[in-house]
């Protein structure tokens, strides 16, 4: 069995506030595979990483990022705890060995710019893409060799005509939906089990047992520890 993924969901929130340049480069530190991040667009078009379409719950502020442009957006936090763009993010990571990110898109509006920041940057080899089926779908049609993988909330895999038009490297269901069967018939469709988000060492090991490819968890850690410590038993 290949190594199993250890994928910091938005970075290491319990230490440092999620989609941050700082919580980011500590999930790395910890131990982190990957560290997935999720993408706005300011008003002006430029991504930047936060997960709600308000900023509200981390930063205070109850407007819409979609309606701040990125100049109001940096009067925000201090120079060391802000939003960050998207490439702010890559380049504080470029050189780290692991060094890969997960960008999560809701929706297929942000994928355009997304992609756009991701090139211009030169980091096509150390990004992929998850989300639902519009949002991975755009990506696909920006960049036919992208990393996708799609996120699925069915017990059951997505028809054989979605997969062949899409060709997502990983289904990426939430971890109550995942057991052996699951990962089996995952597996036998060509695709590798993402899951998330699992935060309880117990859980950690059952998805293990259940046969996944990778977990993404707040506790980054904690999961480099559980399947490190799998693996040695093995």
């Amino acid at each position: 069995m290949s190594r199993v993924l250890a994928v910091a969901h938005r970075g290491d929130p319990y230490r440092h506030r999620e989609n941050t340049v700082p919580s980011v480069l500590s999930a790395f530190a910890a131990g982190a595979d990957v560290v997935e991040v999720d993408v706005q667009l300011t008003r002006d078009g430029v991504p930047v990483l936060l997960h709600d379409p308000t900023l509200e719950r981390h930063w205070g502020d109850p407007r819409a990022v979609a309606r701040l442009t990125l100049d109001q957006l940096a009067d925000l936090g201090s120079p060391g705890l802000r939003v960050p763009t998207l490439t702010e993010v890559l380049k504080a990571t470029d050189g780290i060995p692991a060094g890969r990110l997960l960008i999560d898109l809701d929706t297929a509006g942000p994928a355009a710019a997304t992609w756009e920041a991701v090139t211009a940057f030169g980091a096509e080899d150390r990004v992929a893409f998850c989300g639902p089926v519009t949002a991975m779908l755009a990506i696909r049609e920006l960049a036919p060799a992208a990393e996708v993988a799609l996120t699925w909330k069915q017990p059951t895999l997505p028809v054989s005509a979605l997969l062949a038009d899409l060709r997502p490297y990983a289904i990426n269901p939430p971890f109550g939906l995942v057991d052996e069967g699951f990962t089996a018939a995952a597996h036998g469709a060509g695709l590798t089990v993402s899951t998330w988000t699992v935060d309880l060492r117990r859980t950690m090991r059952r998805m293990l047992r259940a046969g996944v490819d990778s977990l993404t968890s707040n506790r980054p850690a904690l999961l480099r520890s559980v399947i490190d410590r799998a693996a040695g038993h093995r």
